[in-house]
């Protein structure tokens, strides 16, 4: 056999043999490795609801993992209860050249309890894919069939579900039959490769061709970047219960009827305590104050996942007896007992997370994951966390505010917006002095108020070990070498809602010295070095998600016979995003007065403002580290 007939042989035979195989992973299109932990080479979803009372769910999940942290995008878990049934689940792997090396039958999987470390009560269970891999790449094949009779819930299509994953290919497939009033909703299609099939009863989604998303600093969320579909019914089941969402407002009708009705009955016994305990109060915000801190002292948080579908609150009653329950129970109990005093609230639904997610306010479906308290006063909401011991009345903090939530009526439901905290709303003040003196060594104190977000962000230091309080402040103050605390004093002002520091420092050798001349930095308490990195080709917008207001002014103290030699010129920024200011006064040669301000507003913009955005931090952050040079006279 000649030698070019060998090789052309050799070569058919190998196209041969990877075309009959696609869990190669040498099969993937280069593009969607790049920056990929792992690319879903194939995944369909398949949805048929045939009743109210009925949806089956069957997925198959082709996914190549390239490395470590891949892993935990293979997503081989269900999890089943009483009204959720898994009927059948397995799972195969192949190594890079797609040759099968293991089969893992239903019996293989890891059945475990849904129950976290707050859980005492929970009937969900889950069953898992457990695989250790001893190469990568690897591909799992995934199949999977559920049965719910729960149609409150339908699983929305997300074809990329994380960043650094690539698609080659998802299809979501939902039929159903008529008259449930079927929806859907879907965000953030933009440029994205989607095609959409539209026919009776049935609807299905396919995209191709997704590659890995990286996350960008100050990005919007991943939920809003990917595309992705939600779906409901108006017409549902949930746990044995026919529920309706043609709006809001019957939404939340039903809620209150179906889950919180007969929920609300507490003894007599309690009812004379609550009423005592108020008094003779009139005012309804002192009434609810007094009520909040009972239920703070009386309960603690647990998770509860029992009742239907975890959505059912305990009863008022048992919450009262066993002082414990989740956001649901303690939020309900709390408006029971404000009730007894006549003093009207409104259970709540929310998302609650640090990123203002929103509930959708045109699409009508079960949403949320938490429960607050809604309290009218003086044509204002304000809303309580009854899950906290610590959090002050009325305070939302970063976990619940500045997003749309839904607040549950008697007779209807309605989406209201919470309370935000931004810009100027999340003050620090800062007022110190410090003193170095001739071998470079710093003394210090400092008195920092904090309100707002910026209150949220530190009040629960207070609540820490000497040695967690410590560590700490070396990493606030991470720019003072050789920091030591010496008084550390707390004072919060739940009433006020503000947070103070009473602090005294040193730190031996702070400013650097050479013969006769020291150099120091002069922002002792507040720098703020974050400079957010640089992109060539930047793909999302900017979303400032916070903003904050700093104040500072602190005394600065020279060494006896030193004066200074060079200073920083004062800075004036203002911008879009927002302004700064720094300037040093003169006292007299040995004193100088050190003033900063710092507004940050909060803002979506294109991202063609990223690269001024960038420029304006680094602007701060090169201000905040100036320093001076000062000269024994």
């Amino acid at each position: 056999m000649n030698a070019k007939l060998y090789l052309f042989l050799l070569c058919f035979s190998t196209i041969s043999l990877t075309a009959q195989n696609t869990y190669t992973s040498l099969l993937i299109p280069e593009n969607l490795k790049e920056n990929a932990n792992s690319v879903v080479r194939f995944q369909a979803i398949n949805i048929s609801i045939s009743s109210e009372r009925q949806m089956n769910v069957k997925k198959r999940k082709v996914i190549t993992v390239l490395n470590k942290r891949g892993q935990n995008n293979v997503d081989a878990i269900e999890y089943y209860d009483r009204s959720n049934k898994v009927l059948s689940i397995e799972a195969t792997v192949y190594n890079a050249l797609g040759k099968e090396i293991k089969k893992i039958k239903r019996k293989d999987f890891v059945h475990q309890s849904v129950a976290d470390g707050f859980s005492i009560y929970s009937d969900d269970r889950k069953v898992y894919l457990d695989y250790t891999p001893t190469e990568y790449p690897f591909t799992v094949v995934y199949e999977s069939e559920c049965q719910t009779s729960n149609t409150a819930f339908i699983m929305p299509w997300y074809p990329t579900d994380d960043y650094f994953e690539s698609v080659e290919k998802s299809e979501y497939t939902i039929s159903y039959p008529s008259g449930l009033g079927f929806k859907y909703k879907e965000l953030n299609f933009n440029d994205k490769l989607v095609v959409k099939t539209e026919k009776e009863n049935a609807l299905s989604y396919v995209a191709e061709n997704l590659v890995a998303e990286k996350p960008e600093d100050n990005s919007p969320s991943f939920d809003k970047i990917v595309p992705m579909v939600f779906f409901s019914l108006e017409k549902f089941n949930l746990e044995g219960v026919q529920g309706t969402a043609k709006s809001w407002s019957e939404f939340g009708k039903w809620m209150y009827s179906s889950l919180l009705s007969d929920t609300e009955d507490i003894s007599d016994e309690t009812k004379l305590k609550i009423k005592e305990l108020v008094g003779k109060e009139t005012d309804p915000l002192k009434k609810a104050k007094i009520i909040y801190q009972y239920v703070q002292d009386k309960t603690r948080y647990v998770s509860i996942q029992l009742g239907i579908g975890g959505w059912k609150p305990m009863l008022a009653k048992d919450v009262d007896r066993l002082g414990y329950g989740d956001c649901k129970a303690l939020s309900n109990y709390t408006r029971v007992l404000l009730k007894v005093v006549g003093v009207e609230s409104y259970y709540t639904i929310i998302y609650g997370d640090d990123s203002s997610r929103s509930l959708n306010q045109d699409f009508v479906s079960m949403q949320g994951n938490h429960v607050v308290l809604a309290l009218p006063v003086n044509d204002k909401l304000s809303f309580l966390e009854c899950t906290s011991q610590v959090k002050p009345f009325g305070f939302e903090g970063d976990f619940t505010d500045d997003r749309y939530a839904l607040i549950v009526k008697p007779d209807k439901g309605e989406i209201v917006k919470t309370n935000n905290y931004n810009d100027k709303a999340s003050p620090q003040y800062i007022k110190g002095s410090y003193t170095i003196n001739e071998n470079g060594d710093l003394t210090a104190t400092v008195k920092i108020v904090s309100k707002g977000i910026q209150y949220d962000n530190r009040y629960l230091i207070e609540n820490k070990s000497k040695e967690e309080v410590d560590e700490y402040y070396k990493t606030t103050f991470f720019w003072i070498n050789n920091l030591k605390m010496d008084k550390i004093k707390f004072s919060n002002n739940k009433e006020s809602v503000d947070f103070t520091e009473d602090l005294q420092i040193n730190a031996v050798g702070y400013a650097s010295k050479n013969g006769t001349m020291m150099m120091l930095p002069i922002n002792v308490f507040n720098q703020n070095p974050n400079v957010p990195q640089r992109y060539r080709n930047r793909k999302n917008q900017l979303e400032i998600s916070r903003g904050f207001y700093d104040e500072d002014e602190v005394e600065v103290n020279l060494p006896a016979g030193y004066v200074v030699d060079a200073k920083p010129e004062n800075v004036v920024i203002d911008d879009k995003f927002g302004s700064y200011k720094m300037e040093l006064i003169a006292v007299n040669p040995s004193k100088l007065i050190y003033k900063r301000s710092f507004l940050l507003k909060k803002g979506m913009y294109e991202k063609s403002e990223y690269e001024n955005y960038r420029k304006f931090r680094e602007q701060i952050a090169k201000t905040d580290n100036s320093k001076i040079v000062i000269v024994k006279a």
